[in-house]
This record gives C-alpha cells, sequence and structure tokens, in this order.
C-alpha cells in the first residue's frame, strides 16, 4: 500500500470474515489490503477471478467467481461472512442501469439476511440537501436507491455517502488532474462554481474498514467528506498551485449541457464522456456534508481527515512514483467486451482472423520481455504513432476509451490492468502478453506477444493479431483494413526487435562502465 491510501492500523489476530463485492475496482482493490492489516479475514466476489491473481495480497484472501445478479452464486460467497461490503453498480451499462441496480441491490439484501450477515457496509453517493430526489442526476439517484434497499433489507447497513474523491488514479482525480493541467485558460460550464467537499481516498478507506466495527444496532447513512469545502473552480486554482503551474484562467458560462460537459472532458481528459457525464451532472447540486458522525466508529487521525491541497500532493507524488495501486480504469468499462480469447477457430459459430508475425532478435530474451511488457502509455505501440493516435481519436469520438488511459504502472503490468484501448487479459512473465481490445469494433479483438528460446538457444519473438467478427459488419472491417497490416503489425514487430536490441546493448554498455 501507499502512504496516501492507509488508514488502518497493525494486523491483529485473525478476526471476522469479510466478503468484498467490487475488488477489482478502484476502491476494492485498494480496500481489501486494509481490512488484512486491521486483522480482518477476506473473501472476494469476483466475475473473472483471474483479475485478482496479481495483486499482491491474492494469495492472503479466498476469491470466489460470482455475479451480483445471480442470486445463487450471491448465496455462496455470504455463506460464513459477518460483514460484507457492496461496492458494485451497473453505471453505464445502459438505459436500464438503475433497475440493474435496483434488482442486484434487492438480491444482494436478501441473500446477506439468509446467510445471516451480522452488517452490510456500502459505499454510496453524497447527495445534496432539500433537492427533490426526481431532479437528482440518474447516478445519484440510483446511488440513494441502492441505499435505501440495503438499509430496509434486515441487515443492519452503514452506508457511507461521498462527494469527490481524491486519490491517486481516481476517476475524479484524473478529471481534475488533466483539466487543470492542460488548459490554462478554460471555458468551463456553470457548475465550476458548485460548492463540494471533497475527501481523500484514505478517508474513505478509513471509513470502510470502520464500517466493519460497528455496532450492530447501527443502520444508518453517514456523510464522508474532508475538512474543505471548495467550489470546482476553487479545486482547480487549489490543484494548480500544489502541482506548482501557473495560475489558471477559468471563465464559467451557463451553456455548456451535461451532455456538451461530458463530451468536452472526454476529449480533454483520459476519462471517456461514459464515466464523465455521471461525474458532472452529480456536480450541478451542492453535495456538503451535514455530519460527521463516522467519527464515533472511525476516529479521525491527529488533527482532522486530510484536507484537499495535502489529498492533491500525496496523490500527485504517486503518480510521480509510478506507485498507483488502483485506477478507475482498473473495473472493466460497461459494455466493453470481455469474453476470453477463443480456443477453438469455429467458437461462436463464426471465424477467427490472424495476422501471425513471427522474427528472431539478436538480444537477450531478457531484454525482448522488458520491451513487451512495457508496451503502451508514453512508450507508444511501435509503429505508425499518427495512426494509432488517429485510432485512438476514432474510437474516442465513437464513445470508446481512446489511447488516454495509458497505464498504470511503467514497467509493469497485471491481469485485469488497462493499458490505452487494451486491457491484459494473460499475462506470463517473461513469456506472454495476451491483450483484449476494448476499442469500439465490430467484433473481439486480441493482441498477442511472445518472447521465446528456440531448440538452438536464439531469441524468438512471435506477435499475433486476432478478431472475431460480428456481423457482415465486423467481416468487411477485417478486409477493410488487412492491407494495412503489413505496415502497422509488421513494424511493430520489427521495432519491437529493435527496441529490445537497444535495450541489450544498453545494458551491456552499463555493465561494462560498472567499477
Amino acid at each position: 500500500m501507499t502512504a496516501d491510501d492507509r488508514g488502518a492500523g497493525p494486523p491483529g489476530p485473525p478476526g471476522p470474515l469479510c466478503l468484498v463485492t467490487g475488488a477489482t475496482g478502484y476502491i476494492g482493490g485498494r480496500l481489501v489490503p486494509e481490512l488484512l492489516a486491521a486483522g480482518l479475514r477476506v473473501r472476494c466476489l469476483a466475475r473473472s477471478p483471474d483479475r485478482l491473481r496479481d495483486h499482491p495480497w491474492a494469495g492472503e484472501v479466498e476469491v470466489v467467481r460470482g455475479d451480483v445478479m445471480d442470486a445463487a452464486s450471491v448465496a455462496a460467497a455470504l455463506r460464513g461472512v459477518e460483514v460484507a461490503y457492496y461496492l458494485v453498480h451497473a453505471l453505464g451499462t445502459g438505459k436500464d442501469f438503475e433497475e440493474t441496480d435496483r434488482r442486484a441491490a434487492r438480491i444482494f439484501g436478501e441473500q446477506a439476511r439468509a446467510a445471516g450477515v451480522r452488517r452490510l457496509v456500502y459505499l454510496g453517493g453524497l447527495t445534496p440537501d432539500g433537492v427533490p430526489e426526481r431532479e437528482l442526476s440518474p447516478h445519484l439517484r440510483s446511488r440513494a436507491e441502492v441505499g435505501r434497499i440495503l438499509l430496509g433489507s434486515g441487515v443492519p447497513t452503514a452506508v457511507l455517502r461521498a462527494a469527490v474523491v481524491i486519490g491517486s488514479g481516481s476517476a475524479s482525480f484524473e478529471m481534475l488532474r488533466y483539466l487543470t493541467e492542460r488548459l490554462p485558460v478554460m471555458v468551463t460550464p456553470s457548475w465550476v462554481r458548485t460548492r463540494i467537499q471533497p475527501v481523500a481516498v484514505r478517508d474513505v478507506l478509513r471509513a470502510l474498514v470502520g464500517g466493519a466495527l460497528m455496532p450492530d444496532d447501527v443502520n444508518r447513512a453517514f456523510d464522508i467528506g474532508g475538512p474543505d469545502v471548495l467550489t470546482y473552480r476553487e479545486m482547480m486554482i487549489r490543484y494548480a498551485a500544489v502541482a506548482g503551474l501557473p495560475r489558471r484562467l477559468i471563465l464559467p458560462v451557463p451553456v455548456l449541457s451535461p451532455g456538451l460537459s461530458s463530451r468536452w472532458v472526454g476529449l480533454v481528459t483520459p476519462v471517456p464522456a461514459s464515466i464523465a457525464r455521471p461525474l458532472t451532472e452529480s456536480l450541478r447540486h451542492e453535495v456538503v456534508c451535514h455530519e460527521h458522525d463516522i467519527a464515533r466508529y472511525a476516529p479521525d487521525p491527529p488533527g482532522h481527515p486530510v484536507g484537499f491541497d495535502e489529498a492533491v500532493r500525496l496523490a500527485l507524488q504517486r503518480v510521480r512514483d509510478a506507485k498507483v495501486t488502483t485506477r478507475w480504469s482498473s473495473a472493466s468499462l460497461p459494455g466493453a467486451p470481455s469474453d476470453p480469447l477463443p480456443t477453438d477457430p469455429d467458437w461462436a459459430g463464426g471465424s477467427l482472423y490472424t495476422d501471425h508475425r513471427e522474427l528472431y532478435v539478436d538480444a537477450p530474451r531478457t531484454s525482448l520481455w522488458r520491451v513487451i511488457e512495457g508496451i503502451g502509455g508514453d512508450n507508444g505501440w511501435y509503429s505508425l504513432p499518427l495512426a494509432w493516435a488517429v485510432r485512438g481519436w476514432l474510437d474516442r469520438l465513437a464513445g470508446g476509451v481512446g489511447l488516454r488511459r495509458g497505464r498504470r504502472d511503467p514497467d509493469r503490468l497485471r491481469v485485469g490492468d488497462s493499458l490505452d484501448f487494451w486491457r491484459v487479459e494473460e499475462i506470463e512473465p517473461g513469456r506472454l502478453l495476451r491483450l483484449r481490445a476494448e476499442m469500439r469494433l465490430p467484433g473481439l479483438a486480441w493482441l498477442e506477444m511472445y518472447a521465446e528460446t528456440d531448440d538452438a538457444g536464439r531469441t524468438r519473438f512471435r506477435q499475433r493479431a486476432l478478431f472475431h467478427p460480428r456481423g457482415l459488419l465486423g467481416h468487411a472491417y477485417w478486409w477493410s483494413v488487412s492491407p494495412f497490416h503489413a505496415v502497422v503489425f509488421g513494424g511493430m514487430a520489427r521495432n519491437i526487435a529493435r527496441a529490445a536490441r537497444s535495450d541489450a546493448a544498453a545494458r551491456t554498455g552499463e555493465r561494462a562502465e560498472a567499477p
């Protein structure tokens, strides 16, 4: 864990068993080690357990496969559990996401009661005081409804309500960071004048851990926030000061609708419009805490909760040190393809197109693997940077994620990491990297890269692109782009081999210069 994300005390004797849903997400992935540090036992419920395989705490927890929409798998996951954390939501899964959230919360509450769970803990959104629920954004309205469902489940529930979470890798922080850093002069929508009470991620985690230890008679919502109440404009100005940037000129105008705002944010920041829209819609109303009762169960650290400036400083330090443990993109984006690589060309009754490249590399296999594992992000994709950039922009215009997600870590990857518009589906250190495409495509796509040693001891690089078309449009897409594969994929293979040779030469030179 990093210093800005720690909130729990030293490990103690084994405690109650906690179930964490959403462990592949931003908050869930950080909560698990906090619970372990507090001496609690942890079980994680995940649709794809392999996504948790490479986390540093994976060997200390139990992972079960399941889905919150499947009552049977939820019931099995809750068996023997005392405290269950509900950290999932269906935001962006379609126009019916509120109904999906509603059904999932009811299933979870019913199964928790049947299993004899002692407590539920839910992280929701801070709602504005005095605003009718019908006027809230769909995002906040659904979060509030889920909280009510769990509070009425018959299981004592702690609903924690937070506004903007400031921490390395959070969507809110990334949005603030990129808007401020990239735009010294901004014409902004009126929501930049809305008062907000941001909260540091370490204080959110401390409150969540405290939720597990609450007495059985506590069944209520808690507002959680930091000590500062700021407008979004003030947050950008103070971010610039902490980051050492010149003062930003911010000009609010009343004309940008939530839809236009989200597209503006999506173009400037790595956060796609599908996620930016609920974030910006939630900023239309003032979101300020009206109580701080959570301190009874999760006492504040000496002094007070982390202030905004300190939260930004800590988050920026983690970004600069490349120690971001989870990111907003840790969770799969709604609508992104999630099917595993087919093992049979006739999978799903269709074709599987492939582009295969293979060449020998005059460099050690370790150098080749370093290049493979370091691909993407600031290192790029080793062929036609302009073509990749254009493909990224086209994806964003189509509502996709584009190339701006970058990497969580500049050197290391783990299963489940987002990597520009790909996601790591499999990694065998030193041998295989398999990426699954999350860009908008009429089909499913993968990219595999292998570092191998043949029988003669030579280093061999293998690269395979695979595409499973969806309908006639999918077939047409493959044949329309296949003429460019020799340039794009062929160039990639050659440049990766060249980069591996350069890596080997540089390391040989370093050894030669060493005393």
